[in-house]
């Protein structure tokens, strides 16, 4: 959906949003929903690892308990 936006669209967005919430407020928005974004990617990669993790264990302990 984003991937239709296209450069005048984003400009469009960037003018409204200007407008609405102001030169001063505009970068500390940006900044926490950087922030937000950073967040979200990095507890993303934990439960990735995590499940990456039990993936792997999870055949050793089938042997295990074959044996």
């Amino acid at each position: 959906m984003l991937s239709n936006i296209g450069i005048p669209g984003l400009i469009l967005i960037l003018i409204i949003a200007l407008v609405v919430f102001g030169p001063k407020k505009l970068p500390e928005i940006g900044r926490a929903f950087g922030q937000t974004l950073g967040e979200f990617k990095k507890s993303t990669r934990e439960l990735t690892s995590d499940i990456m993790e039990e993936v792997k264990d999870k055949p050793e302990e089938k042997k295990q308990n074959i044996n």
